[in-house]
């Protein structure tokens, strides 16, 4: 497993020790507009027409509020935690893949060959796994925060019991302090589980009141009939969590799974520790929907890395009001779509902080200007 442990802290002020109710967030404030509103200027005082450089000038205004310093400072420690679990309603034909695989994919990973690892090298990022609830043993190294054995099959049961449900978000938020309190400055929640997308359809349909043919994909590739047994799958679930729909704990324990609430946990915390995250696809942004619901503002800490081909992932952005950076087709999950997009971060940095100013370049100003 890859895992560059270079001790770099964040500022103790903001060290925020997570309560003994993994519930209980304090309101999140906004990224530092004053930092903000200095990149803003700063940009306009660039070599180049104002505005010429589009979304990445608008992406480093927010990484400069997220730091709140202008210009920003380079991201010394990007980091991707995969959260890894089962699902029994793998078990309803829902996927082109067997369970057994999820298991497989860790280890993989585990060992640095998956397609995320060979992403997170190109973006000078590192990988770290999770088991939260894979249907297998697998390496200590990834178990600690283990919940279960396979969440329940959601359309007849519940996914975890209450007590596995605060389990698991507690132990998000845990992995978010220990990753913050070793320096990543700049985190990734990525997903591997066999049927994940089922789980988190439902928890996007039902917080945004989409029926189940308007939000089910394809997933992993499946086929028609599959398309079919996932759509009735989701409805049945969908029959069990609606009216839950406003306490977020009862809708991950009816609808969720471990790994969905674990990243609930690690996302809504990294938020309470004002540090950015970069989200994946449908499963991260179905988790990001509902630590929203828990920790709100938090939003305001993250951005999307890109759009996947799930219609849910669509509704999801919309409801969290986030522009993708990236369009590229993408449907794997492990935070493939959201490490492919940090060299666009780490670019808007480099362009705030090493593009001179028309000042400093001698360079005349448009006419009429000073």
């Amino acid at each position: 497993m890859t895992d560059d442990s270079a001790a770099l802290g964040n500022d103790p002020a903001l060290s925020e020790p997570t309560p003994a109710d993994p519930t209980r967030f304090d309101p999140i404030p906004p990224p530092d507009r004053e930092a903000r509103d200095a990149a803003r200027e700063r940009g306009r005082r660039l070599v180049k027409p104002a505005g010429s450089l589009g979304r990445l000038e608008l992406l480093g205004e927010w990484i400069a509020g997220c730091q709140g310093a202008c210009p920003p400072r380079a991201f010394e420690r990007a980091r991707v935690v995969v959260f890894a679990g089962d699902h029994g309603i793998a078990r309803a034909g829902v996927s082109a893949y067997p369970s057994e695989v999820t298991a497989q994919m860790v280890a993989t990973l585990t060992s640095g060959v998956g397609a995320v690892n060979a992403l997170a090298r190109v973006a000078d990022a590192s990988v770290r796994v999770v088991d939260m609830a894979v249907d297998a043993d697998t390496d200590p190294s990834v178990s600690e925060h283990k919940v279960r054995r396979g969440s329940g099959s959601i359309d007849r049961e519940d996914a975890l019991t209450h007590d596995e449900t605060l389990a698991a978000l507690a132990a998000g938020r845990a992995i978010a302090d220990a990753e913050i309190d070793a320096g990543a400055d700049l985190l990734v929640a990525g997903d591997m589980g066999i049927g994940d997308t089922t789980p988190a359809t439902v928890l996007v349909a039902t917080l945004t009141d989409t029926e189940p043919v308007a939000a089910v994909g394809r997933g992993t590739g499946i086929d028609d009939n599959a398309w079919m047994r996932k759509t009735s799958a989701i409805r049945d679930a969908m029959r069990r969590t609606r009216p839950v729909v406003r306490d977020a704990v009862a809708l991950l324990r009816t609808g969720g799974g471990a790994d969905l609430a674990a990243m609930t946990g690690f996302l809504a915390q990294a938020a309470q520790r004002r540090t950015p995250v970069v989200l994946d696809g449908l499963v991260s942004t179905a988790a990001a929907l509902v630590a929203e619901e828990l920790a709100y503002g938090a939003r305001a800490w993250w951005v999307a890395g890109h759009r996947s081909t799930e219609p849910s992932h669509t509704i999801a952005l919309a409801r969290l009001g986030l522009e993708p950076l990236l369009e590229l087709d993408m449907r794997l999950g492990e935070g493939t779509g959201a490490v492919a997009a940090i060299p666009l971060l780490r670019g808007a940095v480099a362009t705030l902080s090493e593009v001179a100013t028309f000042e400093e370049a001698g360079v005349s100003t448009r006419t009429g200007e000073d």
